[in-house]
């Protein structure tokens, strides 16, 4: 009888302990497969610019380092170019010739050249004064049958020789005296210019070779080291805008109540001790079938598709940096 009754216990206590252990588990999976609030997780983006250079050339120097603040205008790093400074070298005898010739043709022929030509005019008038006289008289000779034909005929082309020749010196004084042409002096006047834009695009090259900030931020990357060799457009370092910072988040369509362009909401940074800060929506756009989706068709529902949506801090955020995770709570 008591071999029963003992029994009986044994069995009420199994059953108590099994249903004991049925009710912890039910409590337990009641609170871990109860739903939470939802989490929409982003993170801090800042616009970046790529610093190169228009000429090949060998890394110098370097201004800056990565973390450094660069302000607009300061220079950051320097090539060497020996070969852009030879073509300069080069431009710049060039323009020298060029500038020579100019000034050559505008002052036209020398002194020297100019009184040279002068006497030789002066020379054939005195031969034309000559031939005149000698003219004059065997004509008359010739009018009384004194002279025969062959000889006024003779004096006759020396006297036109005489008149070509003078003519002659006199164009070539006319010439030197007033210098070259205007078609001449506008043709050196534009090879001088041509000259001096070679010199000045060389010389902008050279320019070149020092790579200046054109907009304020923080050097976030550089890529080569000193010594080495870039070539032309190749990237020396990026330069984070952080002025212009804002939060991307990739947000599930069923998520997305609240969040329409111009809205304004609260998130946090758990980077920075939860601290809140409030942000404004300014730009949505669907990812497309190629992002994170998900399938709810089984159900007989919709497939859930993925928005991009950017927002920017109402007022600067003290120790945001880009890469910073922000969390949405709904």
């Amino acid at each position: 009888m008591e071999s029963q009754k003992s029994q009986n216990s044994n069995m009420l206590l199994a059953f108590l302990t099994l249903l004991g252990v049925i009710i912890l588990v039910a409590v337990v999976g009641f609170f871990m497969l109860r739903k939470g609030p939802d989490i929409i997780q982003g993170q801090a983006e800042v616009d970046e610019y790529r610093v190169s250079s228009k000429v090949p050339g060998r890394i110098l120097e370097f201004r800056v380092k990565e973390g450094e603040m660069v302000k607009t205008g300061d220079t950051l790093a320097i090539l060497e170019a020996p070969d852009i400074q030879a073509k300069l070298e080069q431009a710049r005898a060039a323009q020298a010739a060029a500038e020579a010739q100019n000034e050559k043709a505008i002052k036209g022929a020398r002194q020297e050249q100019i009184q040279a030509a002068y006497e030789m005019w002066q020379k054939s008038i005195a031969g034309l004064e000559i031939a005149e006289k000698s003219y004059t008289r065997v004509k008359n000779l010739y009018e009384q049958g004194v002279m025969p034909a062959q000889k006024f005929d003779e004096v006759t082309a020396q006297r036109n020789a005489a008149i070509a020749t003078e003519k002659a010196a006199k164009s070539q004084y006319d010439m030197a005296k007033n210098g070259a042409e205007r078609e001449d002096k506008l043709a050196a006047a534009a090879l001088a210019d041509r000259a001096k834009g070679a010199v000045a695009e060389v010389e902008s090259y050279i320019k070149e070779t020092y790579l200046i900030a054109s907009a304020a931020g923080e050097v976030s990357e550089i890529f080569p080291k000193v010594g080495e060799l870039v070539g032309t457009g190749a990237p020396i370092m990026n330069i984070a805008v952080m002025s212009d910072m804002w939060v991307t988040f990739n947000v599930r369509e069923d998520l997305l109540k609240g969040l329409t362009v111009g809205t304004e909401f609260i998130a946090i940074v758990p980077a920075l001790d939860n601290e809140e800060f409030p942000l404004q929506v300014y730009y949505m756009k669907d990812l497309g079938t190629y992002a994170a989706w998900k399938a709810t068709k089984t159900t007989g529902q919709f497939d859930l598709k993925t928005f991009e949506v950017r927002a920017r801090p109402l007022a600067p955020v003290p120790g945001l940096r880009p890469g910073m995770s922000v969390i949405i709570k709904k």
